[in-house]
């Protein structure tokens, strides 16, 4: 059985050596040429962890979302409908499901914004640093508070900032604005919470670096420093008051008082949707709290 980083080595050196005489078979798979896998599905099948994300979309997360986002497509756009309500999970990767959702019931046409990944020189990196991790491989990476690889977006979708751009006209980490325009280079949204709710602002790309992760090197992206809301990690709603939350535990939370948080974005009991996911994909009426009990002895 091979393994599939030997099909990922194939596909990019086709690619490089078929691109030589036609640029576009660069963004072909396998350089456009025919490669045909057999095997037998009778044998012992490879491991591979499951992905229940198709599993999802059909079931659980519309519900949630046709529960926390009533007469979606009426209101997609309007700031007063999209500033009180949102939908929050322990992880990114749950975050991630649900907004790439959501993002498909928008009726706007999407726009793409990829990334620029290097490895950071300040620091004593061996020689062989872009050998040993390529530019394809920087791009798979995402850390807390980080924007991803590819941004898809469109007029109308909500966006949080992940780092402080303009304090003084209320551009924030934090702050939650609506998209209104798309430009290669800038994106125009306005704002909808904090102190200056309604004003007409500029989001431009900037550099992010990594600080304290466990990767042997720094990573310096070039990307808007935003992220969709529609649904937010837990720790990511501090701060954050709201009218109308789901709370979506495929996964039980996992540090001291982010139960806590979660529930506690909510300003009245009604507004307040938990939907919880048993270990075999069936709903459940409870959950997992963590609470380390010595924090309060120094209170």
């Amino acid at each position: 059985m091979t393994n599939r980083r030997c099909f990922e080595a194939l596909d990019r050196s086709l690619r490089d050596i078929i691109s030589q005489i036609n640029s576009q078979a660069k963004e072909i798979p396998f350089g456009g040429k025919v490669v045909v896998l057999g095997g037998d599905l009778r044998q012992i099948l490879p491991k591979y962890h499951m992905n229940y994300s198709f599993i999802l979309m059909d079931q659980k997360i519309p519900a949630l979302v046709n529960c926390i986002y009533p007469q979606f497509e009426q209101k997609y756009y309007k700031p007063e409908y999209l500033k009180e309500r949102a939908i929050l999970a322990p992880t990114n990767e749950i975050v991630n499901d649900i907004n790439t959702h959501i993002l498909t019931l928008v009726p706007q046409e999407d726009k793409k914004y990829l990334n620029a990944d290097s490895i950071s020189k300040c620091l004593d990196t061996c020689n062989d640093a872009d050998i040993l991790y390529p530019v394809e491989y920087l791009n798979t990476l995402t850390a807390t508070n980080f924007p991803q690889h590819k941004l898809v977006l469109k007029i109308g979708v909500p966006i949080i900032l992940l780092r402080n751009l303009n304090q003084s006209i209320g551009l924030c980490n934090g702050t939650r604005l609506i998209v209104t325009n798309l430009g290669d280079n800038i994106i125009e949204a306005i704002i909808i919470t904090g102190s200056n709710i309604r004003e007409k602002v500029y989001i431009p790309r900037i550099n992010l670096t990594t600080r304290g992760c466990k990767w042997p090197f720094i990573l310096n992206r070039r990307q808007f420093p935003i992220k969709m809301c529609y649904a937010m990690t837990i720790n990511k709603s501090q701060g954050q008051t709201l009218t109308n939350v789901g709370i979506y535990l495929k996964k039980p939370v996992f540090a001291h008082g982010q139960l806590y948080v979660a529930i506690s974005r909510v300003t009245s009991k009604s507004g307040l949707k938990i939907l919880i996911e048993n270990e075999d994909g069936t709903c459940g009426n409870q959950t997992r709290n963590i609470v380390y009990r010595e924090i309060f002895n120094y209170i």
